[in-house]
């Protein structure tokens, strides 16, 4: 028979046991994985349909990407890189039905064709609704790069894991986010959650030792003065709560917490981060933007060359859905809006003080700043919230450690010559005066 003490040991020794086990379980449970989708970790998966994809004027890397910002911002709109039907056909694998120099024609001038009593053309034009395709003044060469891009594209779900095309993080091979190569990964959570496991086994366990060795001194004859009041002890939580020492450090606890909680908001106002305000109009920009890949210029006409990001008007909407979703709640809003001759009553989500000048164009068009790095990964919003805080303190770290762009503009060599004589590190925006408070308060 196994003796109070042993049992006691090796009650002890079962979290370990268990927590040994979950880490082993998870390693083994990742490796299947791996070995089921036939993919060595940090290979990237072949892409399907390689094979007979169909030969293209080049697949230079920098001509598809070419061919992406063509496509995003002129195609885009009614033209998907995937079989969904957007006003258009989707054009998923475009380049193995249809003949390079027909795509030319088309995409030049697609009215030319029907006219031509070209069959192919015909019967896309009577298919959708008989809308008449724009004719764009592309070169051979550019549109070459947009079926580059469109081919690429279509390749991509056999290298990318299901559900995660447009997910911001995605990397080849399917990897996003925590598992994506060199980050932490999922056995960080399952680490977590096996140690929260293991502090419960262990207090479990502790209680069980303090029952073993109870029952154990109860079994005793020859019990000491010490073992007797031991036996007999009991929790005063009336004398615990009546301790000076006690009720001094929960007043502190207290104390702290609430100036702390004060500091908080009183550090606070005026700060909106995260507002997500209900539009009149319930419009995702994880629909537009990310599945359909809608370039932010469509819509915001102004973004690259005013002070401020206009909001869309009615007859921008109404550009696509004049032919799509006429018949949904949200879009007949726009329709009343249009006949009532009003203005859509946006709420206007990010907003700067009046004594903050802001120049939006100098940052996108100048400073070729993306459109994510204030807002966040809009593309992935249902319902747009602030994403950054846009306080001063905020705007000033960035000034201080972006690098300016000073290739090919004249106006800055020379005092990026001054900048480099006194060795005062990289010339940033706050190294042409980004720092100045007449910069933004005037």
């Amino acid at each position: 028979m196994i003796s109070c003490k042993k049992r006691a040991k090796y009650t002890f020794l079962l979290p370990f046991i268990f927590f040994f086990f979950v880490l082993s379980t998870a390693f083994a449970q990742d490796q299947a994985n791996v070995a089921d989708k036939g993919v060595t970790p940090g290979s990237a998966a072949p892409a399907a349909g390689a094979a007979n994809a169909g030969a293209l004027p080049t697949e230079d890397a920098g001509v598809i990407d070419a061919g992406s910002t063509l496509f995003k911002n002129n195609c885009a709109q009614c033209h998907s890189v995937t079989e969904e039907v957007v006003v258009g056909p989707g054009l998923k694998n475009v380049h193995t039905k249809r003949a390079l120099p027909w795509l030319q024609k088309w995409i030049k001038n697609s009215s030319a064709l029907i006219q031509s009593g070209d069959k192919d053309a015909v019967a896309i034009y009577e298919q959708y609704a008989k809308q008449q395709m724009p004719s764009f003044a592309f070169s051979d060469e550019e549109i070459n790069s947009i079926v580059a891009y469109i081919k690429k594209e279509s390749a991509a779900p056999a290298a990318v894991a299901a559900g995660t095309e447009g997910v911001p993080g995605a990397t080849p091979g399917g990897q996003v986010g925590e598992n994506a190569p060199g980050s932490i990964g999922s056995h960080l959570d399952i680490v977590l959650v096996a140690l929260v496991v293991v502090l419960i086994v262990l207090v479990i366990t502790l209680l069980i030792i303090a029952s073993v060795l109870k029952g154990y001194l109860k079994n005793k004859a020859d019990l000491t003065g010490a073992e007797q009041e031991m036996l007999e002890q009991r929790t005063n939580f009336a004398n615990i709560y009546k301790s000076k020492a006690v009720r001094v450090i929960v007043g502190l606890i207290l104390a702290v917490v609430v100036l702390d909680l004060t500091i908080d908001k009183v550090m606070g106002i005026g700060i909106q981060q995260g507002y997500a305000p209900k539009q009149p109009i319930a419009f995702s920009h994880k629909l537009h933007a990310g599945d359909h890949q809608i370039n932010c210029n469509y819509c915001h006409t102004s973004v690259y060359k005013s002070r401020s990001a206009n909001i869309p008007s009615a007859n921008i909407c109404m550009n696509c859905h004049s032919q799509i979703k006429k018949e949904s709640p949200e879009i007949q809003k726009i329709y009343r809006a249009i006949e009532n001759n009003k203005p859509i009553e946006w709420v206007r989500v990010h907003n700067l003080p009046d004594l903050a000048y802001f120049n939006h164009s100098q940052h996108t068009k100048v400073g070729g700043v993306e459109c994510q790095t204030c807002h966040g990964p809009i593309e992935t919003m249902e319902v747009v919230a602030q994403f950054s805080p846009l306080t001063m303190g905020w705007c000033i770290d960035c000034h201080r450690n972006t690098p300016l762009n000073t290739e090919g503009n004249a106006y800055y060599d020379n005092l990026v010559k001054l900048h480099e004589k006194q060795s005062k590190g990289a010339f940033v925006v706050a190294s042409n005066g980004g720092t100045e408070c007449s910069k933004c308060h005037y």
